[in-house]
Formats: C-alpha cells, sequence, structure tokens
C-alpha cells in the first residue's frame, strides 16, 4: 500500500514493478477504499498516508521493515538489504518518517 499522490511514492511503485520480474507484487493506493479497509486491518488509521505498508501471508509489515522486505523479497542483490533488519525498528523507522514527512517537498509534484 502507498501513497498514490506522492511522486517519490510513486517512483518507488514503478521501481519495484520494474524489477519484480514474478509479477509478485500488487499495489494498492491507501487512499482507495481498499487501501482504508486494508489500513484499517493493519491496525493503522484509514487516512494514515505517511506509512508503507506490505501484506504479506496475512500479515502486515509496516515503514522501513515494510520496505526491507519489499527489497528482500525482490530477491537478487536486493536481498542483502535486509540485513539492515538488524539495526532496531525504532532507529530505522526515525529515518524513515523523517523522509516520509518530506517525501512531497523531496521530489514535488509537477503539473503535466
Amino acid at each position: 500500500m502507498y501513497d498514490s499522490q506522492c511522486n517519490l511514492c510513486n517512483s518507488q511503485v514503478r521501481f519495484i514493478k520494474k524489477r519484480d520480474r514474478g509479477n509478485r507484487f500488487r499495489y494498492v493506493a491507501l487512499q482507495s477504499g481498499e487501501g482504508r479497509e486494508m489500513l484499517r486491518e493493519a491496525g493503522l488509521p484509514d487516512n494514515e498516508l505517511d506509512t508503507v505498508v506490505y501484506a504479506k501471508s496475512g500479515r502486515h509489515f509496516l515503514r522501513s521493515t515494510a520496505v526491507l522486505g519489499i527489497l528482500r523479497d525482490l530477491g537478487g542483490g536486493w536481498r542483502l538489504l535486509w540485513s539492515l533488519e538488524l539495526v532496531p525498528a525504532v532507529i530505522r523507522d526515525f529515518f524513515y518518517r523523517l523522509v516520509a514527512r518530506n517525501r512531497h517537498r523531496l521530489i514535488p509534484h509537477t503539473k503535466r
């Protein structure tokens, strides 16, 4: 699940799609009805847009753990980044939240 109105988030979805050779991933916008329902299932408010959620095998991974899980499941060299899971989530999520709060400034929305 991702913020479909965020250029940084959309670029990350494109990054994953390009590398997902087995088409294992499915993408759900947090703003959609399905996304809001899935947020509630993950124990989050249905208007939480600053969190990527990776749902796998009935479990919900949030923030940096979601990102690391996605990279692990992409396989190849990306799997090596899973070792960052050894860094405590409180530290990883501090940096995740810092980027999440500033994501619209990092890659501003451009009009087409």
